[in-house]
């Protein structure tokens, strides 16, 4: 074996180790996210319980609702994340679809909080100091995020039916032997 192919065999080697250990560098920051996530939705769960707790005490609140309800939404953002980054784990893929979920949940939550704060800025003492163009800005974001929704929602529709419609597909080709 000459130099040069000893040279070739060597950087060829070194390539596939370091590519190797950045892989396994990869998977061990995944799994560090991965348990961080985990524990977040956790803590997330447990304070919703809590929020539950407080919310039949004060039933008559609808803040406290909003309140329950923007973080069982925040606990789900969570769990999708965690699930992409599951998939991405396993697949070594990315994958479009769940960070698709996760804007919409993401949009939803915040459509939630500007209802619960547009509730407060109408009120006379808040409409009279300033509450008026706090109110204006907020519909404006409601407009834009209905449309970021739609947006989100239609990108997850094609998806699935392109998906849909590419197993199909295949499926086809497997049915007709000899073909391709």
């Amino acid at each position: 074996m000459s130099i040069t192919e000893r040279l070739h065999s060597f950087e060829a080697r070194m390539r596939v180790g370091y590519c190797q250990y950045l892989s396994l560098v990869e998977v061990l920051i995944y799994i560090l996210l991965g348990t961080l996530l985990a524990v977040t939705a956790a803590l997330g769960v447990a304070g919703a319980f809590s929020l539950v707790a407080g919310a039949i005490r004060n039933w008559n609140r609808t803040e406290d609702i909003f309140e329950l309800i923007d973080r069982l939404l925040l606990v789900l953002m969570l769990l999708e994340i965690l699930h992409t980054l599951r998939i991405s784990i396993r697949s070594r893929a990315l994958v479009v679809e769940p960070f698709l979920v996760v804007g919409l949940i993401a949009s939803i939550r915040r459509i939630l909080v500007l209802g619960m704060q547009a509730e407060a800025l109408t009120k006379k003492e808040n409409w009279d100091n300033s509450g008026k163009p706090l109110f204006e800005a907020s519909m404006i974001e409601f407009g834009v995020l209905a449309l970021v929704i739609t947006v989100l929602v239609g990108a997850i529709y094609f998806l699935r039916k392109s998906s849909h419609m590419s197993n199909h597909a295949e499926h086809d080709v497997e049915a007709r032997p000899g073909i391709c």
